[in-house]
């Protein structure tokens, strides 16, 4: 069994997961899954889980940075070669009726699945889900959504780590038997997704997400079929 990661300097541990030390973060709200949906609207970033409640706090700039940078990237990518739909929270997924709610960062549904995107939330598991972690979400990012998002069959899942001083990635994919296996990580110089066909990048860009700009590094993941196309699309110019 891959393990989970619960400390930063770590990727692995034993496969008996000793569950680490809760969050400092006060107790959440307490109700139904009837009244979260009437008491949470479109300008509350939330999730309720197993009856609890979890607001979020506002993020720093690095976060969202770096989260529209690969979410304009993907979604870019995905929308061009018709494989599905990109969307970022606040989005409710709906991984686990009566029981968890989640919003995750940036998700992908695959062209297949886009049946589980409902009028009002996506019901099911996506297939690939990435979080941007900030100080207050590591352990929800890198253990409890870890275990979650393997045992509802999200197929893909990346925690990215910009912060100063972190900067890190870890990808995972499901293997045979349901496990989260470890395929890259920000030492990586290219990363191809398991589950966007034919998407793939470059780590680095991920720290360089305030200067980079995410259409340049669309066009370098094109591949050449389509990167010739797109050329002749944009000498046409609008139609």
């Amino acid at each position: 069994m891959n393990a989970l990661l619960t400390q930063e300097t770590e990727r692995t541990i034993p496969a008996t997961i000793a569950r680490p030390p809760s969050s400092s973060r006060p107790p959440g709200l307490r109700m139904s899954y009837e009244e979260y949906l009437q008491w949470t609207d479109e300008d509350i970033h939330s999730e309720w889980v197993d009856g609890e409640v979890i607001v979020y706090m506002a993020v720093k700039p690095i976060h969202q940075i770096t989260l529209e940078f690969l979410y304009r990237l993907l979604a870019a990518f995905a929308d061009y070669l018709g494989l599905g739909q990109v969307h970022v929270a606040p989005f409710e997924v709906l991984l686990r009726s009566g029981r968890s709610s989640r919003e995750p960062d940036i998700f992908f549904v695959a062209q297949e699945n886009l049946h589980r995107i409902t009028q009002d939330r996506v019901v099911g598991p996506p297939d690939l889900i990435v979080e941007i972690v900030s100080a207050d979400s590591l352990r929800r990012d890198r253990y409890d959504k870890f275990i979650e998002y393997r045992q509802v069959g999200v197929r893909e899942y990346w925690i990215i780590d910009p912060r100063p001083g972190k900067q890190r990635a870890d990808f995972y994919c499901l293997d045979e038997q349901g496990e989260y296996e470890l395929f890259a990580t920000e030492e990586n110089e290219r990363v191809e997704s398991k589950v966007v066909t034919g998407f793939w990048l470059r780590p680095e860009w991920l720290w360089q997400a305030n200067s980079l700009n995410p259409l340049v590094a669309f066009y370098a993941v094109l591949p050449a079929e389509q990167r010739q196309q797109f050329e002749e699309l944009l000498r046409r110019g609008p139609a």
